[in-house]
């Protein structure tokens, strides 16, 4: 699909890594699926791996997390 960031880019299936910061709190995970664009480099994420990370980052800043750093398992 094209990229709806730089418009130029075409998006094609690969793992990014995914940061998250909310307050004193950082998650980082990593090789989650996603498109990502051939030219500009934004990753745009399907809705089963974007509920899963934001539910691990809430599940990290409820623990209190000052740093976490994961591996995206399906």
């Amino acid at each position: 699909m094209k990229c709806s960031l730089c418009k130029s880019g075409e998006t094609k299936p690969g793992k990014t890594t995914v940061t998250l910061q909310r307050g004193d709190s950082v998650v980082v995970i990593r090789a989650v699926p996603a498109e990502i664009c051939d030219d500009c480099g934004k990753y745009f994420l399907d809705e089963v791996p974007a509920r899963r990370v934001y539910g691990v980052a809430e599940q990290a800043c409820a623990r209190q997390v000052e740093v976490e750093i994961l591996r995206y398992a399906a």
